[in-house]
């Protein structure tokens, strides 16, 4: 029964950590991709205009896990 109760217990604590670290890597991602598409689109050539489409497949996903993540911890809060 202690030994049932130790797993469960350290199951959880680290999925919750590993989830706390993936929330933090996917905004930090966000964050930087985010900056990368600002500072490429500042500039005017057709180099840039490519990766500035190319830096949007990488941003679209990462904006719809950015909006799950926020929406789940609302809906903790709220509970």
């Amino acid at each position: 029964m202690i030994s049932t109760v130790t797993t469960t217990t350290v199951t959880t604590v680290s999925s919750i950590a590993l989830a706390a670290s993936l929330t933090l890597v996917a905004v930090l991602l966000l964050l930087i991709l985010l900056i990368q598409k600002e500072i490429v689109s500042s500039i005017d050539t057709t180099w840039a205009k490519r990766l500035s489409k190319v830096l949007n497949v990488a941003l679209v996903p990462t904006l719809l896990s950015f909006a799950f993540i926020a929406v789940v911890k609302v809906m903790e809060v709220l509970q």
